[in-house]
């Protein structure tokens, strides 16, 4: 399998687990099933399998790939964090006394800090075969006369990247490796 290198950076990103409550973090770093989403978008794959009736089921025919993510080194994202207020409708007989004041919005507000990365700049690697990173290609220059499912975003739909950029060989990159239970914490290696 050859190998493809991108360089994404965006302004702002997140990447959020599913959570609750009023402290929303971030991963520092796009995870696997953002990136491979990622992925398939640019190439113009749907990954959904449409059967009526069922709940949505991933495709079985989806291309292989391995996947490599890093950070790029020396750039200077952190992670950082906002409040902001929460709106939504509570659960049960909470806060109903409100509900008259706001004339049908919403009336249940609380304030939520959540954390978000900012100046994103990592590298995505991908090993696959030469269609998908054809596909990838002609995505990213805007070629491809597939329907898509939208735009690609930086892990929430309000953050879009600034570039995407296919890379000969990548920079010095931290990677990210999976850990598995029983590991022990360790420090980032720096690949050159």
């Amino acid at each position: 399998m050859n190998c493809l290198w991108l360089r994404i950076c965006a302004p702002f990103a997140a990447f959020r687990g599913f959570q609750a409550g009023v402290y929303r973090t971030t991963m520092p770093v796009m995870p696997p099933s953002a990136a491979l989403g990622l992925v398939l978008n640019l190439a113009g794959i749907e990954m959904r399998a449409s059967t009526p009736g069922q709940t949505t089921l991933i495709r079985t025919d989806l291309p292989n790939l391995c996947l490599a993510i890093g950070t790029v080194a020396g750039t200077d994202s952190e992670i950082c964090s906002l409040y902001q207020q929460l709106h939504s409708y509570p659960v049960g007989n909470s806060g109903k006394e409100l509900a008259t004041r706001t004339h049908g919005a919403k009336y249940w507000i609380v304030p939520v800090r959540r954390e978000l990365l900012v100046k994103l700049d990592m590298l995505l690697g991908i090993q696959a075969d030469d269609e998908l990173f054809k596909r990838i290609r002609q995505g990213l220059r805007g070629e491809l006369n597939v329907p898509r499912y939208g735009l690609p975003f930086a892990g929430d739909n309000n953050f879009l990247f600034d570039k995407i950029d296919i890379v000969d060989e990548p920079p010095s990159t931290h990677w990210y490796v999976q850990m598995h239970p029983n590991d022990l914490p360790h420090a980032k290696v720096l690949v050159v």
